[in-house]
């Protein structure tokens, strides 16, 4: 074989095995939970498929946003500029304009609460200088912290056919969430805020029906249906559960109802003091909108 037959070969090969690296997602039907204290899965469907994170990727934008407030590149009262690329996220964001500033607080509050999406690329764009070098960031610490098949490439879940990711990493990441940062994984519970002089409502929904819920994020696309990952205590027992690929809201928020019916105690004896994270949690071995 001469040595330019080689060379083609070994370009022939690597274009393979770039192309299989990004073996499109589909809206699958997926589900996962996990009991956060002792690491037991409690229900596992397709939890290794492949799926299109939607809003769900704001997880890890606050995780990163929360490890630079401990770190101090971060304060709560630091303000934010706004972007032309921030402010053209459409459709769910704070709409403060091009130029204009935000606190950390206003923007962490904004993606709990509405899944603000201008608020996520004012974040990425202050610590990473733009989206994609902060989407890099988001899947070197998805690495870090055991999530092997979460690719991001921006920090808002907007549409991206390489944005793929897991029912068993997402579990993880709010697992990571909830042992690393206890005291931020409490904003995770808020149902509303104000947002200068305008009082703002959630609609994770399992907030309001579910009781013992007290979190974390819902997410939607076309491309990757109605997912949510909750976080719900009752009698002491904690678990993190994940829905992704869902029909409607409607099906998602029924079909988490269910996992957590069958994986909690009975007794609804869940108090809305209960501490997220107060035991360490282990490491497991919707343009469209997204909200």
């Amino acid at each position: 074989m001469t040595t330019k037959t080689s060379r083609l070969l070994a370009i022939a090969l690597s274009s393979t095995l770039l192309m299989g690296a990004f073996i499109p997602a589909e809206a699958g039907q997926a589900s996962f939970v996990i009991d956060a204290q002792s690491g037991q899965v409690l229900e596992a469907s397709n939890q290794d498929d492949l799926n299109y994170p939607a809003s769900l990727t704001k997880m890890m934008t606050l995780y990163l946003a929360f490890e630079a407030l401990h770190d101090g590149r971060l304060t709560w009262d630091q303000k934010l500029t706004m972007s032309e690329n921030a402010e053209s996220k459409e459709p769910f964001k704070l709409a403060v304009g091009a130029g204009r500033k935000v606190t950390l607080r206003e923007a962490v509050e904004s993606i709990v609460v509405l899944s603000a999406n201008d608020s996520a690329v004012a974040i990425a764009e202050q610590l990473g200088g733009s989206e994609p070098a902060f989407a890099r960031t988001m899947t070197d610490k998805a690495r870090q912290l055991g999530m092997k098949d979460t690719v991001f490439k921006n920090p808002s879940g907007l549409p991206d056919p390489e944005q793929v990711t897991t029912a068993r990493d997402m579990a993880t990441l709010g697992l990571s969430l909830m042992r690393d940062f206890p005291e931020e994984f409490k904003l995770f519970s808020m149902r509303g805020f104000q947002f200068r002089g305008m009082k703002l409502r959630g609609h994770n929904n399992l907030m309001y029906r579910y009781d013992g819920v007290d979190g974390i994020k819902t997410g939607y696309t076309d491309a990757s249906g109605y997912n949510v990952v909750t976080s719900a205590l009752r009698d002491g027992r904690r678990v993190v559960g994940v829905v992704m690929g869902e029909k409607t809201a409607s099906l998602r928020d029924d079909k988490m109802a269910g996992l957590l019916d069958s994986t909690l105690p009975s007794s609804p004896t869940a108090t809305a003091s209960a501490t997220p994270g107060s035991q360490p949690a282990p490491t497991m071995t919707d343009a469209q909108p997204t909200k």
